[in-house]
């Protein structure tokens, strides 16, 4: 199964990496300004968290990153054990890098938004790690843009 797992990973991130390659230059790969850009993030919930995590994202997370310019467009759980015990993968959309990060300050600095972070962390925190986000912009041959 491990050996399975990781040619997986492997493939989904040759995937992913292809998939940002998108406005390639000898100096790399960079998003156009103005250039609608995604955020794929990745979530790993604390022991026993796993539920609260995604009862969160449910009831408040999705309708504080609209609130705050974010475009939802989609949650996923991994189809197998053990990542689909305490994983959360989403993407967010955003018309440039730059609203991203606007975004992003908006959102941490909302009042509510801190009000139910204190409150769904009452027992702990509900990641084991800080979550891992990667920046993506679509391929020139991508339905999505």
């Amino acid at each position: 199964m491990h050996g399975r797992w990781t040619i997986g990973a492997v493939a989904v991130a040759a995937f992913m990496a292809g998939f940002g390659l998108r406005g390639v230059t000898s100096a790399g790969v960079h998003a156009q300004p103005g250039e609608r850009v995604f955020e794929m993030r990745t979530y790993t919930a604390a022991p026993g968290k796993f539920d609260a995590l995604k009862a969160r994202f449910r009831d408040h997370t999705l309708k504080y990153f609209e609130k705050h310019g974010m475009t939802n467009v989609g949650y996923w759980v991994p189809a197998d054990a053990p990542k689909s015990e305490n994983t959360l993968v989403y993407i967010l959309a955003y018309p440039s890098r730059d609203a991203a990060k606007k975004s992003w300050a908006a959102f941490r600095a909302d009042e509510g938004w801190q009000q139910v972070v204190k409150e769904s962390q009452k027992d702990g925190s509900l990641l084991a790690n800080p979550p891992e986000s990667v920046f993506l912009v679509p391929a020139d041959f991508s339905p999505l843009k």
